[in-house]
Parts: structure tokens; sequence; C-alpha cells
């Protein structure tokens, strides 16, 4: 998820893992020229790698044996706007991962998300930051429920987490075409099928900071995405 430096030529990289959830790791020797090669480009923020480690659930940092990519990306690492996705991904991520167990199912939904982006054509990757941060939210408990056909509302109440018929008495809440889309959005089951919601940069713009309002009334301490301003320039 993330790497800081240590010492003159290491790295204390934190890592969210299949088996151990997030996890803090020593890197010995990741930042020297000649033996190290490309090592630190390993743990670049979103990588995805097969590691062998030392687990010792008494120490605060843990190490690694081996290392090696587990999947090789085509285009998150060189398309801006694939890698400005994936920043916001892993950023949110780390956000919403208060607790650091073990978490297998949302380990593979992140795992085959940022795959499925690194496969993703141009429509599909537009829209992907808007699809990645509804579904995350139902691995943390506050899934909005897609009731609108239901209660045949225009509002979405981002306390509740539903859409009701009535104006809420508070400002959290979507409404008007907003709401309609956040409702296909959430139909919207694989991400291939997001080619097929046409939406505009401003458009895309107010959804996304409506979500983060979402998650900051959910999530306790969220505070602020650094990575949104970054998403609204290069997302079209």
């Amino acid at each position: 998820m993330r790497a800081v430096k240590y010492g003159e030529t290491s790295l204390v990289v934190t890592i969210f893992t299949e088996l151990f959830g997030v996890q803090a790791y020593m890197v010995n020797g990741a930042r020297t020229s000649k033996k190290s090669g490309n090592k630190a480009a390993m743990f670049q923020p979103g990588a995805i790698l097969d590691l062998e480690v030392y687990h010792n659930e008494q120490k605060a940092v843990q190490r690694i044996k081996e290392c090696s990519w587990a999947f090789l990306y085509q285009h998150i690492m060189s398309d801006v706007i694939k890698n400005s996705i994936a920043l916001y991904m892993v950023e949110l991520l780390q956000k919403a991962l208060k607790q650091p167990e073990k978490n297998t199912n949302l380990f593979y939904f992140c795992e085959e998300a940022l795959m499925q982006l690194d496969a993703a054509e141009k429509q599909v990757s537009a829209n992907f930051a808007l699809y990645f941060t509804l579904h995350l939210a139902d691995f943390f408990g506050f899934r909005i429920s897609n009731n609108m056909l239901e209660c045949e509302g225009v509002y979405l109440d981002l306390r509740e987490g539903e859409f009701v018929m009535e104006h809420p008495a508070h400002p959290y809440f979507i409404s008007g075409q907003l709401a309609l889309i956040t409702a296909e959005l959430l139909k919207t089951m694989l991400p291939a099928e997001l080619d097929q919601v046409k939406l505009n940069k401003q458009t895309r713009r107010e959804l996304l900071l409506k979500y983060q309002e979402y998650y900051a009334l959910h999530i306790h301490d969220f505070g602020h995405m650094k990575t949104l301003a970054i998403l609204h320039e290069v997302l079209s």
C-alpha cells in the first residue's frame, strides 16, 4: 500500500496481504543501485506481488524472504489516467481498512479490480473509480441499498445508505440525475459493463465528491482523499 525509506538503502512497506491482512515489512537493500536491480519499483502502490515471508505475530515489522511479480501490469504503471485511478483505489482502501486482520474476500476483490482496470477500455476506465468506490463499501458493512425501484424515490440518503421518497431533513443526500446514475452503477456488477454508463467529467466529479462524503459519514477519521484532486484533472 505504501513504502517509507528506512536508513540508507532499505524500505518499510505496508502491504495488504491475502493471508495476514495489513502487515509492515522491512525490505533490506531495496534502494541500492547494483544488488537490488529494480527491487524498489516492485513496491509501488497497487503492485500485485507474490511474497514468501517470515511471519511472527509478536513483531510489528515482518521480513520478506522472497518477492516476485504475481501479475505484471501492461498499462497501469505507464498510463497516466489508469495510474491515477489505481492510486486513488489504494488510498481509498487504506483509509477504509482500519482493521489489519485477514480479509480474503476483500483482498480478491481489490486484486481483481486492479487487473480489470489494467485491461479496461477508455470508457470503462473513466467510470472505474465510481464503480470501485460504491462496491468497496460492501466489504465494510455500509453498502448503499439499491432500493430505488421499491420506493420510487429520487433522493439517496447518504446517512442511511438508501433511496427515499422524501427530501431528507439533513444536507447529506444525492438527488435527481445523480441519484439515478448511482442506482445504475450499483446494478453494474462487472467492470466491463461500465462502458454503458455515459457520463461527462463534471458528473463524475460531483459523484466522486458525494461518495467521499458518504465514506466520511460512515468511517471515523476518514479525512480527505489526496488523490481525488489529481483524479478530477485526468478524467474526462
